[in-house]
């Protein structure tokens, strides 16, 4: 069942496949936490930089399985930069990133803070406001929109290779290379 009958809502699992095709990321593994308040993702080399006047982050994020190689760079806007409270209690200044997420069929945007997971088991925590009017969890269930085809990844892939070549070549005409 994809959507919950009485609520209209989203009925999705505990964990689920989604997508972030405006970073890429055809298919990644996540958490979906609704004790949470934010949603993160896991990210390796973390820089900030200036383009056109805005703040914009770098980083590397491997989204296949813990064992997966393939890694990624993206670039993409700094929306904002907040205290974080873990489950641990530790306090954090984190960026927040605005980007869409596609659950199934159904893509909106969210907004995701950058952080180092590599001690968790997944790789994305999809927090409550992300989901909060379009989805209920089921707690006995997992991936019940099914893993994202390949054919869309590779299709993300290839786009987010062009878009990254558009960046590139944008910083290296602004730099004057």
């Amino acid at each position: 069942m994809a959507r919950a009958e009485a609520s209209g809502l989203i009925l999705i699992g505990w964990r689920e496949w989604l997508a972030l095709p405006d970073l890429g990321i055809a298919a990644i593994k996540t958490k979906i936490d609704t004790g949470a308040r934010s949603s993160a993702l896991h990210v390796e080399e973390l820089s900030e930089f200036s383009f056109r006047g805005e703040r914009w982050a770098r980083f590397r994020v491997a989204p296949g399985s813990r064992r997966s190689r393939r890694h990624q760079v993206v670039e993409t806007p700094i929306t904002d930069e907040r205290l974080v409270t873990d489950s641990g209690g530790n306090r954090a200044l984190r960026p927040f990133i605005r980007t869409r997420v596609a659950l199934g069929p159904w893509s909106w945007p969210i907004e995701i803070n950058l952080t180092d997971r590599r001690a968790m088991l997944f790789p994305m925590l999809l927090g409550r406001s992300a989901i909060t009017g379009r989805a209920m969890v089921h707690p006995g269930i997992s991936f019940s929109l099914g893993r994202p085809s390949l054919r869309a990844e590779a299709m993300l892939a290839a786009s987010a290779v062009s878009n990254a070549a558009v960046v590139a070549q944008t910083l290296k005409t602004k730099r004057g290379d």
